[in-house]
């Protein structure tokens, strides 16, 4: 499938991206694990095992990935290398460390986990990986330019509003921080309708074979619109969708063209570069399967377990190599 926009992708797209690693990154990101393994092991002696963000599992469901023929050079890589259908799983989430009602700002979370793969494994060491994972929300950038700014505000919001607001004194400074808080409030609350209607996109970049790219969900049309009260019932509303007929979306890539308009180290700027569609996401009519819900609750979604030609990219994804981990060894699902 081709169209102007892979066209313009593939005559724009750069392999001269680079990442710059902190000589402090390894000392932080253990400092960083112990903040998330304690606030896991308190919101896990409240709501019992689980994650520390993305804790509320709203819906699972099981589906096909198919990668499409005649793609730009600078997609066929890793999984998108030649045409072809693979099972997949999705897990829908809130995005917060609570069991908190839906209707309550948050940021949403797609997990996708396509599997039957074969190859070497984005953690190296001669590792393996067998499936391909993207974490994707309802956003288009980040709120925060590093992993610094993000976890002192999980810290603080693990602790209460009062937490969160000398945080943010601390950060930014009392000149600064109405405009901080008018993006984190706007971030919160942007309109959503669902997750059958809504584009996610994974806004940090991964690795695409030499290339560097984000990637997003595009729901069809067929998918059909926002419904009145979903937002009381995320998981309700998704399924009930699923109970009634297929649910489809584009899986679509955005290639780095060059460091200011798409830098791989500052993931609040949201990429310009046009998008090109490289699979197809389909979900058939299924209704709510328990084992699957049980398994993808205790289950893994990381991109550092997916293919090396995926490898995460970025401070951020460094340092959710190592969080990621240790949260998944804390809650016994390594």
């Amino acid at each position: 499938m081709t169209n102007a926009s892979s066209t313009r992708s593939a005559s724009a797209a750069s392999t001269g991206w680079k990442e710059r690693i902190e000589p402090d990154e390894a000392e932080r990101f253990a400092g960083y694990v112990e903040i998330f393994q304690a606030i896991q092991a308190r919101k896990s002696k409240k709501y019992g095992a689980g994650r520390a963000l993305h804790r509320k599992q709203l819906a699972t469901a099981r589906g096909e990935l198919q990668v499409l023929e005649g793609l730009p050079d600078f997609a066929r890589h890793g999984l998108f290398a030649a045409p072809g259908s693979f099972a997949a799983v999705v897990r829908l989430s809130n995005g917060g460390l609570d069991h908190q009602a839906d209707s309550k700002p948050d940021i949403r979370g797609l997990a996708l986990k396509v599997l039957g793969l074969a190859g070497p494994s984005a953690l190296g060491e001669g590792l393996q990986a067998n499936s391909q994972s993207f974490l994707l929300i309802n956003q288009t950038a980040f709120s925060f330019q590093s992993s610094r700014e993000f976890v002192g505000l999980v810290q603080a919001a693990s602790q209460g509003g009062g937490a969160v607001l000398r945080f943010l004194v601390h950060q930014y400074g009392w000149l600064a921080l109405p405009a901080k808080l008018k993006l984190l409030i706007q971030t919160a609350t942007r309109p959503f309708g669902g997750f059958a209607t809504e584009p996610l996109s994974t806004v940090l970049p991964l690795a695409c074979g030499p290339y560097a790219v984000r990637v997003r969900l595009l729901p069809a049309p067929a998918n059909g619109g926002a419904k009145p009260g979903a937002k009381a019932d995320w998981g309700a509303d998704f399924m009930g969708r699923l109970a009634e007929s297929e649910l489809s979306w584009e899986l679509q890539l955005q290639p780095f063209i060059n460091e200011q308009r798409t830098p791989i180290e500052n993931p609040s700027v949201d990429w310009d570069s046009p998008w090109t569609t490289v699979a197809l996401l389909r979900l058939p009519r299924q209704a709510l399967d328990a084992a699957l819900v049980r398994e993808s609750e205790a289950g893994v979604f990381d991109l550092w377990n997916g293919l090396a030609e995926h490898r995460p990219l970025g401070e951020i994804q460094r340092a959710r190599k190592a969080v990621y981990y240790a949260s998944q060894q804390q809650r016994g699902a390594v």
